[in-house]
């Protein structure tokens, strides 16, 4: 910021201090810290700001690459699709697995399989555990209010 050397700050101290008085001193001194210290976060909030506006543009650039790459692949894949149906088609017109003329009957597909909504019910358990396995590995079995769970934990005294 500003280019201070200790002699210069001693300078300005003497001065301060003979046109001030040693009475009013240490709060001139206080107020001038304060407004620094704002001065100094308002330039870092806009420095900060100004990042945050590059930041924003380089992504807004990079998101805009990003789509005309994904239209331009768009494209392409719809001009491949196109070309392939296209040909595929010419090369199977009227053409059975034998090379001859067939009718065009549709290949018998399978149907699809119906739907099963799985069987799982959280209420419903398939099996019990066992109350000392519980025991042993501190399954909690009742609800405990928040009172009692500290009078558990509470550390004895000696």
């Amino acid at each position: 910021m500003l280019d201070l050397g200790i002699s210069k700050m001693a300078l300005i101290g003497a001065v301060a201090l003979i046109v001030i008085g040693p009475e009013k001193l240490p709060r001139v001194a206080r107020t001038v810290g304060t407004l620094l210290g704002k001065a100094q976060r308002y330039v870092s909030d806009v420095k900060a700001e100004v990042n945050r506006a590059m930041d924003l543009d380089e992504l807004k650039k990079m998101k805009e690459s990003v789509e005309e790459a994904g239209r331009e692949v768009e494209k392409g894949l719809h001009s491949t699709k196109a070309d392939f149906e296209k040909d595929w088609s010419s090369v199977t017109a009227g053409l059975d697995g034998s090379g001859t003329a067939s009718d065009s009957a549709p290949a018998w597909q399978p149907p699809a399989p119906e739907y099963r909504r799985p069987d799982k019910n959280w209420r419903l358990k398939r099996g019990a555990t066992p109350q000392w396995y519980k025991a042993r590995h501190g399954v909690r079995r009742q609800v405990q209010s928040g009172a009692a769970r500290v009078a558990r934990f509470r550390p004895k005294n000696k």
